[in-house]
């Protein structure tokens, strides 16, 4: 057993005496809670709790769905048949969240109201797939139990052309936004110049209104976990071209007489208000930013970190260590996309402690984004072709408690392997499940523990069914899925051993058409005695009691 005893005597007793073999699916209910890691040794390889995804990206077609599957001759099964091997992948991986791009470009990935159709499904703008593929993601999501982070991005409207509209607001939907208020948007760099897009202009409130809304249609309509937003809010720098705003700044400036200021705090407007409203509608829906990976260096501002790279707080407007502190969100995902080692721009060994720091005492939980692209690829430099290099982040981030998980990007170069490096983190920091981490400021409500009526061998394995009983909580007291624990044997089981990974073998989602839920133990040894236990999870991880615990035999 990993997980170590300690407390035993105390521990012990708090168990029920009937969590022994042969336990009768009736036994009296065991209403000790599960100890906190604080009780318990455990091994820093198996955590019971990390939150583990890749982003999917859809702008371009980078990850899904691919440009080949545009001109299917079955489209809409050749586009399912892909997302569900990324979901494939995610459970392969013991990853427990998905995040994808439903809005790469001002356009979407559901029937809205507000916005048209996305090019990337059917290589056509503002074509009706004839699918609602936001409706199937979630879905499908969420009978593999993986939590579904919707990506937005705020104000981009078009890539470059040739392949994208770039700054010709002729070349959008016909009746797009963009193209119904000009006045709203700005083309950056200029049109005329290599790389020009569209973007609508942050300044603008009722820009700032428009998107939001266009958003939340997603968030009132579909059952996504979380909104997510990455690094793209102002425009990043190209050259020496300005960012089009003088009259915005004028007419708009709300007092403001430094515009880098009032930039930023146009940001601030859209994530405060943002957070605001998902959490009016659906108080349970998690918001999280993935910014570039530098606030500011600590040569410019005594708080920043030990860097010499591009501030987002500058370049961006991107003030992400204010969101932090003012708990506008509830995680964040700094892109460091750098490695370890003497890299004075941007050392991954320097970064992370700093963005643990300033999680520290808030409610906002960390993640790392990683740089699976980078890996195996010789243009990135030597450090990237240490089929290691991304293990050993994972490893290094044990050392700061505050870092709470990992977001790999994308799905394509976590698919391709490159140097096995995939293979190997998998292999030492995501060989067991994982739960996502609790957000004890999210809303919630006690979970009564499940009763496990059956446990029977079969050919395939074990098979295990319960009851969970009906508890009147509603939605924020109703068990979304289940976790089931095994051990070996059939002696009394220690409470550390729910402390970390070591003995979750798998989670299902609840099935709500049915009154016995059940699931199968595809890993189990023929012949093996075990002892298995189940508990509840509400849709933000929060886990009940143990059942009383069945053996087989």
């Amino acid at each position: 057993m990993k997980a170590t005893r300690l407390r035993a005597a105390g521990l012990a007793v708090a168990l029920l005496g009937t969590l022994v073999a042969g336990t009768p699916a009736s036994a009296a209910p065991d209403t000790t809670t599960i100890p906190t890691t604080t009780d318990c040794t455990t091994d820093p390889a198996t955590p019971k709790r990390q939150f583990r995804a890749m982003w999917i990206s859809s702008v371009v077609n980078i990850d899904w769905p691919t440009k080949a599957s545009q001109t299917a001759p079955d489209r809409i099964a050749t586009q399912q048949a892909e997302y569900l091997g990324w979901l494939d992948l995610a459970q392969k991986l013991h990853h427990n969240a998905v995040v994808v791009q439903v809005r790469p470009t001002a356009d979407a990935f559901w029937p809205s109201p507000h916005e048209p159709w996305s090019e990337y499904l059917t290589g056509v703008r503002g074509q009706d797939p004839g699918w609602d593929p936001l409706a199937f993601l979630v879905t499908e999501a969420h009978k593999r139990n993986l939590e579904f982070h919707a990506w937005f991005n705020p104000y981009r409207i078009s890539m470059p052309a040739p392949g994208g509209a770039g700054a010709d607001i002729t070349k959008l939907a016909p009746g797009h936004p963009a193209r119904q208020h000009p006045e709203w948007t700005f083309a950056y760099p200029p049109a005329g110049v290599a790389g020009s897009r569209l973007y609508y202009n942050p300044g603008l409130p009722e820009v700032r209104e428009f998107v939001q809304t266009a958003m939340m249609d997603a968030v009132q309509r579909y059952d996504i976990d979380g909104v997510h937003f990455d690094d793209y809010f102002y425009p990043y720098p190209s050259g020496t071209h300005q960012v089009p705003d003088d009259a915005t700044f004028a007419a708009h400036n709300r007092g403001f007489t430094d515009k880098a200021d009032w930039r930023r705090d146009n940001i601030n407007l859209l994530i405060r208000e943002m957070n605001d409203r998902i959490k009016a509608a659906k108080p349970w829906v998690k918001f999280g930013v993935s910014p570039f990976g530098i606030w500011r260096n600590k040569s410019v501002d005594p708080l920043g970190s030990d860097t010499t790279g591009s501030q987002s707080y500058d370049i961006i407007s991107a003030d992400t260590r204010k969101w932090i502190k003012e708990e506008w969100i509830d995680y964040v995902v700094p892109q460091l996309y750098w490695y370890i080692g003497q890299y004075p721009a941007a050392d991954y060994a320097r970064l992370v402690p700093w963005w643990a720091e300033q999680v520290r005492g808030t409610r906002v939980q960390l993640y790392i984004g990683q740089a699976d692209y980078k890996s195996g690829e010789p243009a990135y430099g030597p450090y990237w072709m240490n089929p290691r290099e991304l293990s050993d982040h994972l490893t290094l981030n044990r050392s700061y408690p505050e870092v709470l998980g990992n977001v790999h990007f994308s799905a394509v170069q976590v698919k391709a392997n490159r140097l096995g490096a995939t293979d190997i983190y998998a292999a030492e920091h995501y060989s067991r499940p994982a739960l996502p981490p609790r957000m004890t400021h999210l809303p919630a409500k006690p979970l009564l523990f499940p009763v496990v009526t059956r446990v029977e061998r079969s050919a395939d394995g074990v098979r295990l069914s319960w009851r969970q009983p009906a508890d009147g909580h509603g939605p924020l007291g109703t068990a979304t899925s289940y976790a089931i624990y095994r051990f070996d044997g059939n002696g009394p089981v220690d409470p550390c051993g729910f402390a970390d990974a070591a003995h979750l073998v798998g989670t299902v989602r609840a099935d709500a058409t049915t009154d016995v839920q059940s699931w199968r133990d595809e890993t189990a040894t023929p012949g093996a005695t075990y002892t298995y236990a189940v508990t509840a999870l509400d849709r933000l991880w929060n886990e009940s009691a143990p059942s009383p615990v069945r053996v087989v035999r």
